[in-house]
């Protein structure tokens, strides 16, 4: 080999000899035949081979240092000891008692290293995983159509935007459909929904079908026991701690103009084939359904344009489901009621509403005209004061479109049954929303 590499004119040619050369292979034969390398093979003769690219360039790389007698007696046992592991190797990849005595000792020099008692108990479970501690909690918008259909949609989906622009789709709906109601919530809050016909049912909220703003939903009646000819009116969020249910009432109202109060705490636990919320006469059906508290009022709303406002303690807490409820405004001829909804008690007397009232205007005046001057209304600026911070506002929308805002202390705290005041001037196209 030195003498070869010696007389190569470059590393190249040498290489080249190197490769082309047939080697005697008696003293490594063996060992080419443990390898078993399809790179590495002996000759037809069984005695010679030739060297690979790797071994020619490996010889061109070696120190001339290697090639004395005891450097040569080192790449030997290396070679043997290498040679001696191959074949333990085999063994052990062909007997199995091997493997398995080798991995016994492995493991208890494991266990000898790092093992110390378990700090975990280890027990039998026979119950089921609730899915609900599965769900994260994240705030959802909930979406029912006229048509009964329902879904929830991430709050984030929705961007806030400023007033009077065209908006977003936020449901897909078909000819004669419309959204009735819309409601933000948690995915672990419990949700009850009341049917035209009174009935209550409880589903949470990660229970309804997800959807985008562009989807539908899914019809109810796929999802609650419902009738083909009933739809769901209401449905409203209930306290996820049942102590907090014990403090709200919950109000009803019907087509027919009768109110009915009950304790929340007697629709928890809803089966699910629902439970009577409500006993309706012939032709009657369930407008809304409201959470209050004794110290608010209800105001209910016709589609003639009346509306009446009396306190919620007015309608005494009845303890049966299956009742009819009391009449909670007196409807002409032909009318129905459309709306309830649950606002905040005033205090304020009728003197200090109205000029509270007329203040408000005065500024609104004074504001448009790009003037400072306005009569004074009577009232000290602390009262003032108290009467703005208290004061609510009702939107009303008729049917053609057109909407108004208007201060609740327009409507006067009446008593309960009254025919109501007049909420907003319709003519006989034109109806109340």
């Amino acid at each position: 080999v030195i003498e070869l590499i010696r007389r190569a004119p470059d590393p190249a040619t040498a290489k080249a000899q190197l490769m082309d050369r047939r080697w005697d292979a008696t003293a490594v034969a063996g060992y080419i035949k443990l390898i078993d390398d399809p790179e590495y093979r002996l000759e037809a003769d069984g005695n010679s081979y030739f060297l690979s690219d790797r071994q020619a360039q490996g010889i061109l790389a070696l120190q001339l240092s290697r090639l004395t007698g005891l450097e040569r007696e080192k790449i030997g046992e290396e070679l043997q000891s290498l040679a001696g592991k191959i074949e333990d190797f085999l063994d052990i990849l062909s007997n199995q008692d091997r493997v398995v005595a080798i991995l016994v000792e492995e493991l208890a020099a494991v266990k000898q290293a790092y093992g110390q008692p378990r700090r975990t108990v280890l027990e039998d479970f026979e119950g089921d995983i609730d899915i609900e501690e599965l769900i994260p909690r994240e705030e959802m918008v909930v979406t029912v159509s006229h048509g009964g259909y329902v879904k929830r949609v991430a709050l984030e989906t929705y961007r806030a935007q400023r007033r009077g622009g065209k908006g977003r789709t936020g449901m897909s709906t078909k000819d004669e459909d419309f959204v009735t109601q819309l409601l933000v919530c948690n995915t672990h809050t419990p949700v009850l929904f009341f049917s035209t016909d009174g009935m209550a049912y409880e589903m949470k909220v990660f229970r309804l079908p997800a959807g985008t703003p562009q989807s539908r939903g899914k019809a109810m009646v796929n999802i609650l026991p419902l009738n083909q000819d009933q739809s769901i009116s209401a449905f409203l969020p209930l306290p996820e701690e049942e102590q907090e249910a014990a403090k709200l009432d919950v109000i009803f109202a019907t087509s027919k103009g009768s109110v009915r109060r009950n304790k929340l705490s007697d629709f928890l636990n809803v089966r699910a084939n629902g439970k009577i919320a409500m006993k309706l006469d012939e032709g009657e059906s369930l407008v809304n359904v409201a959470l209050a508290q004794e110290d608010q009022d209800i105001l209910l709303v016709t589609q003639k344009g009346k509306a009446v406002r009396f306190p919620v303690g007015d309608v005494r807490v009845f303890q049966s489901r299956a009742s009819m409820g009391v009449r909670g405004i007196n409807l002409a001829d032909e009318d129905r009621l459309i709306s309830m909804t649950i606002v905040n008690h005033s205090d304020a007397s009728t003197q200090e509403r109205e000029a509270y009232l007329r203040h408000v205007a005065a500024v609104r005046r004074a504001q448009e005209e790009g003037t400072a001057d306005f009569e004074a209304t009577g009232l000290s600026p602390e009262r003032l004061a108290e009467l703005e911070a208290d004061d609510q506002y009702l939107l009303t929308v008729a049917e053609d479109g057109l909407g108004k805002r208007t201060s609740l202390y327009e409507y006067r705290i009446t008593a309960r049954g009254g025919k109501g005041v007049e909420l907003m001037g319709l003519d006989r196209s034109n109806r109340a929303q």
